[in-house]
């Protein structure tokens, strides 16, 4: 059965909410729907005390490291860390109460995936992937998407495909994959893609990019068959939006938990 996941999206050690498409070097170029007056401990605790599991603390660029810990320390072992994350740092970051690591650019240098890399990353973790989530949020290319790195802005040579998704899945425990091109808009999720992933895979997916209203939760519900869960940021209440209350998404998981 679909869930509601949470993030927290950290830039410039601020909790924020970010056109995924904007996020490049140059900050004139950068989009925020809305930045957060309270610190990244204050969703953690949101997040605990409503008991939503699997959520994602990502970490958008440099200094966001005392707010990342700020939120691991807030709910040790009920939260997910990414962003800059490699072989050397991932175990620190477990060790610092992150449920999970979640790895993206860190195995495509030059863009091109590097097996030795994830194998070094799972070394890292004492080989137990249940501490590994494999990040391959994406770009639309016509009817295929392919994997975006550094930030979403640089394509790579890894499309989205059941191959290449099966390839993966013996290493990680979940998939995080955002829709860049939806990120961040509240235009609507990229159902073709949710459902392409409902099919291809096997090993727990959330996806992000698009979502507008509670609605969404249904519409991914349907569209994957309830394979897929479903993270929504910019819409929600507590980031500023007005499309999805944060209490209904919270609802929404009980009434369909007890469903399963």
């Amino acid at each position: 059965m679909t869930r509601f996941r949470p993030c927290i999206d950290l830039h410039a050690g601020q909790v924020k909410q970010i056109v995924g498409g904007t996020l490049s070097t140059t900050e004139s170029e950068l989009k925020t729907n809305y930045i957060s007056k309270h610190p990244s401990e204050y969703f953690a605790k949101l997040y605990r005390d409503a008991n939503l599991l699997g959520a994602h603390v990502i970490m958008l660029g440099p200094g966001n490291d005392v707010a990342a810990r700020e939120a691991l320390r807030t709910w040790p072992g009920g939260l997910q860390i990414g962003g800059g994350i490699t072989d050397s740092n991932a175990k620190e970051w477990i060790e610092a109460g992150a449920e999970k690591v979640i790895i993206t650019s860190f195995l495509f240098p030059n863009g091109k995936f590097s097996l030795e890399r994830l194998e070094s990353v799972l070394s890292a973790l004492n080989n137990d992937k249940s501490k590994l989530v494999i990040d391959l949020s994406c770009r639309r290319k016509g009817d295929t998407w392919f994997v975006a790195m550094n930030k979403w802005q640089t394509l790579t040579e890894m499309e989205i495909t059941k191959d290449n998704i099966k390839f993966l899945e013996p290493y990680c425990s979940e998939f995080l994959i955002h829709a860049a091109d939806n990120e961040g808009l509240q235009q609507g999720i990229d159902t073709d893609l949710v459902a392409r992933l409902a099919e291809w895979c096997s090993t727990p997916v959330t996806y992000a990019g698009g979502a507008r209203t509670v609605a969404d939760l249904d519409l991914v519900n349907e569209s994957s068959h309830g394979k897929i869960d479903l993270t929504i940021g910019s819409a929600l209440d507590v980031f500023g939006g007005s499309g999805a209350k944060f209490e209904d998404c919270v609802q929404w998981n009980q009434d369909h938990a007890k469903q399963i």
